[in-house]
């Protein structure tokens, strides 16, 4: 009598892919096996299919294996009765995973069996046996982890490197690190210029326009790595790591390390201070910002300048607060006439032009007549770097060298105590020199939109932050652009899609037109003040001529 042919389909598994490259190797001792289990079973209908499935170099804790997935395909498609392996654990590790497997099967109709422990799952006993025995192998699994994890820590305690990628500025060597001078420098440099510039945006812009890149290098495997520009992520990843001070991180926990230090701690930690300061996304309570110059400021007649503020109603219902710098007189109503400043332009003027000094120190130190050390002259330029990207960002404490601010028609006039600038930058001033020093800016007011602003002779708003509507219109007018030179749509079209005018649309695609220049200006908030949106869809506003744009765009030079 003629027995229906069971098809029998061989799996089989290796951890590791050492080995594998052999001419016979594990995979083919388990398949071998398989095989002659098959033939023994002859006599029942048992029939080995050609199909292999092997997976050499994965791990029994996870699904996720090619050769897997190609049988368990075949299985649902009902191409494999009976699937064989050398042992239980080369299916899976996990008795979570395995009971899935096991379910899959038994929905396919299709049986289990390992052949050196005797055991299959078409019955009940057999499915016990196997989940015990798979008990036992995930209870192994994770004993090893936990095994290679407390090995780990132990080892870290005690300062080793434990390999992975090493950080930029070293080489592995055994279980420590050892400095690679070329690089290490870069390092100390990239450390510096964070401190300085307080920005790792404009860190990188840096160092991308100096031509600076990640030095090339090969990791312990043969991997090529750097040898392109340094990225955001990359220079952030750099700074926090603490390997850097000569130490060992694991987990929440910090090891002295026994590799050399490359940035010493104080560095390190001022560096760290200034990341999560400046840290985005982070929870804040709402609070007002201090008026900076409160105490300092006078007008013309030498009368103080009272800090107040002023709040309206925005055309989407929110309220928005607008803060002054007003006369005495004027603010307590005792006088029709005066002074009256908006105080986030002032202040940033005011901030700007005192950062301006220290853009430049050889010039500070004639102006101020400083008292410099010869051996002095290197740390005097990095320090006035910091001061300056600290003036920049407004800080109270970067203005103590402030002495006063007097405003008049079309002049501000900030006056710095010298003194408190050599205290800055622990230097002296010479003895029987002048003990502060002015610097004078021509400003005008003018209207924008409802606000009034402060502007500078170069026709610069002093606070140049991005106009957030003109933006918006530039980035409209070139995705506009971007349909229409498509093809598939025209301006009639366009316009009954967008419910605007046809004369509005054209309008406002000519800003796609605007010279590159321009445009970077307009996307940082520098362009001229009274340059809105308003204005530039204005009929004939915007000359096609590059030149012609910056000339009535941009700040005068």
């Amino acid at each position: 009598m003629n027995r229906a042919k069971i098809r029998c389909a061989i799996y089989t598994r290796k951890s590791s892919d050492e080995g594998l490259e052999q001419d016979f190797n594990s995979l083919d001792a388990q398949r071998e096996a398989c095989s002659a289990y098959i033939r023994s079973q002859a006599a029942l209908g048992w029939v080995e299919l050609a199909e292999r499935y092997d997976d050499g170099g994965f791990s029994g804790g996870t699904l996720d294996r090619p050769a897997l997935k190609r049988l368990l395909a075949d299985v649902a498609a009902g191409h494999i009765d009976i699937i064989l392996v050398y042992k239980v654990d080369r299916l899976s590790r996990s008795l979570f995973d395995f009971a899935k497997l096991v379910e899959t099967f038994e929905k396919a109709e299709a049986s289990f069996a390992s052949i050196t422990q005797a055991l299959n799952t078409t019955s009940s006993m057999g499915r016990l046996t196997l989940n015990m025995l798979l008990s036992f192998a995930q209870f192994e699994r994770e004993i090893t982890a936990e095994r290679i994890r407390d090995k780990l820590a132990a080892s870290k305690a005690k300062g080793m490197w434990m390999g992975g990628v090493s950080p930029l500025g070293y080489r592995p060597e055994g279980r420590s690190l050892v400095v690679i001078e070329e690089h290490a420098a870069l390092v100390r440099h990239v450390f510096a210029r964070y401190l300085a510039l307080g920005s790792v945006r404009q860190l990188e812009s840096e160092l991308k326009h100096s031509g600076t890149v990640a030095p090339k290098r090969v990791t312990g495997s043969g991997k090529p790595m750097g040898g392109v520009p340094f990225t955001r992520g990359m220079l952030y990843l750099m700074l926090r790591r603490v390997v850097y001070t000569g130490r060992i991180a694991h987990r929440d926990k910090i090891h002295p390390g026994n590799h050399p230090a490359i940035v010493d701690n104080e560095t390190f930690d001022r560096v760290q201070a200034m990341l999560t300061e400046h840290r985005q996304g982070q929870s804040r309570t709402r609070k007002e910002r201090p008026s900076l110059l409160a105490g300092k400021i006078i007008d013309q007649e030498r009368q103080p300048l009272i800090a107040t503020h002023a709040t309206k109603t925005a055309s989407n219902g929110k309220t928005v607060p607008y803060r002054y710098y007003v006369s005495e007189k004027l603010h307590h109503k005792r006088s029709d006439s005066g002074t009256r400043m908006p105080a986030r332009d002032l202040e940033a003027l005011v901030a700007g032009r005192i950062a301006t000094l220290f853009d430049d120190p050889l010039e500070l130190v004639a102006g101020a007549r400083l008292d410099v050390p010869a051996d002095r002259y290197a740390d005097l330029q990095q320090r006035c770097a910091e001061l300056a990207a600290r003036q920049r960002r407004r800080q109270a404490d970067a203005l103590s060298m402030l002495r006063q601010v007097q405003v008049s028609d079309g002049r501000v006039e900030v006056i710095c105590c010298s003194e408190a600038i050599a205290t800055a930058l622990g230097v002296s001033v010479q003895p029987g020199q002048p003990t502060t020093l002015a610097i004078n800016t021509a400003v005008r007011l003018t209207r924008t939109g409802r606000a009034m602003r402060l502007v500078e002779g170069s026709g610069l708003a002093p606070s140049a932050t991005p106009d957030i509507s003109l933006v918006r219109l530039v980035m409209l007018a070139r995705r506009w652009w971007q349909e229409l030179r498509q093809g598939t749509m025209d301006i009639t079209r366009l316009a009954e899609r967008e419910k605007v005018s046809a004369t509005y649309l054209t309008r406002v695609v000519r800003l796609a037109f605007l010279s590159p220049e321009v445009t970077e200006a307009i996307l940082a908030g520098k362009q001229r003040a009274g340059v809105t949106g308003k204005m530039l869809t204005a009929s004939g506003a915007v000359d096609p001529c590059w030149t012609k744009q910056a000339g009535a765009l941009l700040p005068l030079t």
